[in-house]
């Protein structure tokens, strides 16, 4: 073997995940920016980038983990999930899809993410094909690549009128021609997500719909990534599997669930997927080779906080709590008149900041520039000045896309934060009147 081949980690590593030297992903590049920006500053920056809580689960789920833990949930759970666990979901989606659901339509996993892995792992062979709409939460690409599959994608439109005025979710409207030319006889799979990332949209059930016919008329699954499912503020959240005016559509559809998002406890990795008895044994078996099971005490955890959720109306006062968290939010680009998507759903605002101009001159690090897309020079100047933390949203388009695409002037920020955090962001954010 030569000298050049002797580090077996040059010489024997997976070149799916070969980077170009020195570059970083969306998520560290972000946070070291605002670790240096405060060591720097002395001053605490105000993160709304990722989308993590900066608050504790509830009590009564805090105290389940405890009770779970004394209670002996300590080995191994079943491969395909807790008892406890399977019971309470299938009381959830009995409500919901009003029909009875049975323990073997639910599949338990190590988090959302790795649900949609074994989905993925599932369904999808060498030369399979899988529709992802764009702009698309960013952990979809990998693991659909992993299996050998490809990706085709698909666009949600980014609405001319976001650069002057506010839009809702219905604005951002599907590329049907574009979908109708990706379908071919190597697609198996229509991804979606509902809340959308970063977008915040819900998928209306005309658009729900249409999707699920041509799923019907190809034979293909849809995967509906609803971890977002209880941060919904209308009157109602439509769902493929619960569609009225379509209601075969169930029968291929697999949804996804996330206990993380649900409890604000997103470190518990645990998540499920729902669908018909047929398909989702075929994610419990890909689930089964992946990580075997998920933790048991969190399991347990989880189904005595969905037990308790029902009597507290937990959920629901969540939703009132998330209403409020994006009136104070939101008000501050009011007043700036700096447009955003209403959010239908989720904790994320995505904002437009085409008005602001930072100065010609500002000097950015090689890193930044590597991006080659102004959103990426946004949030570093608005880290940097303003000590705001936001996410530059071209990571969720299609490379081939970013540059000029309408969210290269975007920045999207989480607002799964205590109040006090928002407050704080928000007066840090009127010094943006400065630079309109």
């Amino acid at each position: 073997m030569s000298q050049m081949n002797s580090n077996p980690a040059v010489a024997l590593h997976n070149p799916y995940f070969e980077q170009k030297q020195g570059s970083k992903d969306v998520w560290s590049l972000i946070n070291e920016t605002a670790a240096a920006a405060q060591a720097e500053s002395g001053k605490p920056i105000v993160n709304l980038g990722q989308g993590f809580f900066s608050y504790n689960p509830p009590d009564f789920a805090i105290d389940s983990v405890i009770h779970a833990l004394k209670s002996g949930f300590n080995q191994y759970a079943p491969a395909k999930g807790n008892p406890n666990l399977l019971k309470q979901l299938t009381q959830h989606y009995s409500e919901e899809l009003g029909r009875p659901v049975q323990t073997n339509e639910i599949a338990i996993t190590t988090g959302a993410n790795e649900g949609m892995f074994s989905v993925f792992f599932g369904f999808l062979t060498p030369g399979d094909e899988a529709i992802v709409f764009d702009p698309f939460f960013d952990q979809y690409i990998p693991n659909i690549e992993m299996t050998g599959a490809r990706v085709r994608y698909v666009e949600l439109k980014f609405p001319d009128k976001f650069n002057t005025e506010n839009v809702t979710g219905d604005d951002w409207t599907v590329d049907w021609e574009g979908l109708e030319t990706a379908i071919n006889s190597k697609t198996k799979l229509i991804v979606i997500n509902t809340p959308h990332n970063p977008i915040g949209k819900i998928f209306n059930e005309q658009e729900l719909k249409r999707i699920g016919e041509l799923a019907i008329k190809h034979n293909l699954i849809v995967v509906s990534d609803e971890v977002y499912e209880n941060l919904y503020f209308g009157a109602e959240f439509p769902r493929p599997a619960t569609l009225k005016s379509l209601p075969e559509l169930a029968k291929r559809t697999l949804t996804i669930g996330s206990a993380g998002k649900s409890f604000a406890a997103t470190g518990w990795r645990v998540g499920w997927v729902h669908g018909p008895a047929e398909l989702v044994q075929y994610v419990i078996a890909a689930h089964t080779r992946i990580c075997f099971s998920t933790p048991a005490p969190l399991q347990q955890a989880v189904a005595e906080g969905f037990e308790q959720a029902k009597s507290n109306n937990y959920f629901e006062n969540t939703r009132r709590d998330y209403i409020k968290k994006y009136e104070i939010f939101n008000k501050v680009f009011d007043d700036l008149g700096l447009p955003y998507t209403f959010a239908q759903g989720g904790y994320f605002l995505l904002v437009n900041l085409l008005s602001v101009k930072v100065p010609k001159d500002y000097v950015y690090p090689q890193e930044i520039l590597d991006k080659g897309t102004d959103d990426y020079k946004l949030a570093y100047w608005l880290i940097k000045e303003i000590g705001v933390v936001g996410i530059p949203p071209t990571e969720f388009v299609v490379p081939s896309k970013r540059v000029a695409h309408g969210l290269e002037k975007c920045l999207r920020f989480a607002v799964c934060k205590d109040d006090s955090i928002l407050e704080e962001a928000v007066e840090r954010l009127k010094k943006l009147k400065d630079y309109l």
